[in-house]
C-alpha cells in the first residue's frame, strides 16, 4: 500500500524561467539517453507505504475510491488526508472505538483483523505520514503536489 506525490514539472516555453523545471537523467556519471529529460511532465516520490494495514486500505477504498478495489491509483485530497488523519488521531485517543472508528478488513492478503499493537502502529505510522504531507500545504491551502493512493496484492 503506498501514497506517493507527483510533482508536475512539465516546461513550458511561455513560462518565465524562474518558474521552469530542468530535469536531467543520469545512469551513474552518464546522461541516460532513453529518456527526454524535455519531455519529462511528472516526477513521482513514495511518500508512504504500509504493510497489511487493512483498515488503512479499506477507509481508501471506501472514501477515495468509491468502493471499487482493483488495485487502481487514485488521486487523494487535501480533504481526505485530513479527515484520515483526525480519524487515526481519534482511534489513538479512543482505542475502544478502533472497531467502529477504522474497522479491520479481512482478505487473503490483507494480514491480521486483531486490534493490537500492529494495530495501533499503524495507525501511529499513517498519522506521521498524513502529518508530513499536510506539514507541506501552503498558506492558502494547496499542495505543490498531487498525491495518488494505490495497493497491489
Amino acid at each position: 500500500m503506498y501514497l506517493s506525490k507527483k510533482h508536475y514539472v512539465q516546461k513550458w516555453n511561455h513560462q518565465p524561467k524562474n518558474e521552469q523545471f530542468d530535469v536531467a537523467v543520469k545512469k551513474g556519471d552518464d546522461d541516460y539517453n532513453f529518456i527526454n529529460p524535455e519531455k519529462v511532465k511528472y516526477i513521482e516520490e513514495e511518500i508512504g507505504y504500509w504493510r497489511k494495514a487493512n483498515h488503512i486500505h479499506k477507509w481508501f477504498v471506501e472514501n477515495v475510491q468509491d468502493g471499487i478495489d482493483e488495485c487502481q491509483e487514485s488521486h487523494v485530497g487535501i480533504g481526505d488526508l485530513k479527515s484520515l488523519l483526525c480519524l487515526c488521531k481519534e482511534v489513538l485517543e479512543n482505542r475502544d472505538k478502533a472497531s467502529s472508528l477504522l474497522p479491520t478488513q479481512c482478505g487473503f492478503f490483507f494480514g491480521d483483523t486483531q486490534y493490537d499493537e500492529y494495530y495501533f502502529g499503524s495507525i501511529e505510522h499513517t498519522v506521521r505520514i498524513l502529518e508530513s504531507i499536510l506539514n507541506d500545504v501552503s498558506e492558502d491551502g494547496y499542495l505543490p503536489y498531487e498525491v495518488y493512493y494505490s495497493s497491489s496484492w
